[in-house]
């Protein structure tokens, strides 16, 4: 996994005012999704689903314009068993909407909601520094899909391995134990690594999860951290 992506912000904007267009277009299948209140900041999340992936758009009613969205993509290198339960996180914020906890508050409604993430093969700083947060209150840890099979590879690994393209990092959803984890993918090494964490759960968080990615369905309020 490696720390390289650097994002054009006037291409992103671009996007997000196409995509806001297309929100807002009658007949267009984003036509009138359903929204959720952001907290009190005068911000709505539009969702739906398509083909197991989870697209969130946050609209700013106020500057009619997007400030961002979250998709929730499957990963074509995942092995069918794991394709169930792991979804990848893609973030794209306009530039004003930045540092305000968006992609935060976004994060932690699918872990929350019980959906267990994975990272792709190349990061920006900035998505690197939050998934590094974000390890303080769930789960966490290294796996590689090197040939479409999950292996553990501990909580942390070293430079080299890190730099590997195949070498992933985890966040378990709400209610999931690395053990459970293994079982429901077929993911090895979790015995070897022999951590305490791969079987405590985070204190505070409920034991409670869905059985796979299509039934992390969207929470009824998006919490916001």
């Amino acid at each position: 996994m490696r720390i390289d992506v650097q994002h054009s912000q006037h291409d992103i904007d671009d996007e997000l005012d196409t995509l806001y267009a297309r929100l807002h277009e009658p007949g267009h299948r984003l036509y009138r999704l359903p929204a959720i209140a952001l907290g009190g900041a005068g911000l709505f999340v539009r969702h739906r689903e398509a083909d197991g992936e989870f697209f969130l758009y946050v609209e700013d009613r106020a500057a009619r314009q997007l400030a961002g969205y979250m998709v929730f993509n499957r990963l074509p290198e995942l092995p069918r068993r794991a394709d169930r339960y792991l979804r990848a996180p893609h973030t794209r914020l306009r530039g004003s909407a930045q540092r305000r906890g968006l992609a935060t508050t976004l994060y932690r409604w699918g872990l929350d909601a019980g959906l267990c993430l994975i990272s792709g093969a190349r990061q920006s700083v900035g998505a690197a520094r939050l998934w590094t947060a974000l390890a303080g209150d769930y789960r966490h840890g290294f796996v590689d899909v090197e040939g479409r099979a999950l292996r553990y590879l501990g909580e942390t690994v070293a430079d080299d391995v890190h730099g590997a393209l195949h070498t992933r990092r985890l966040l378990l959803g709400n209610g999931w134990t690395f053990g459970e984890l293994a079982r429901a993918t077929g993911m090895t090494g979790v015995d070897e690594a022999g951590c305490e964490h791969a079987q405590r759960p985070p204190d505070g968080r409920a034991a409670h999860r869905p059985r796979d990615a299509a039934n992390a369905r969207h929470a009824p309020r998006i919490p916001v951290r």
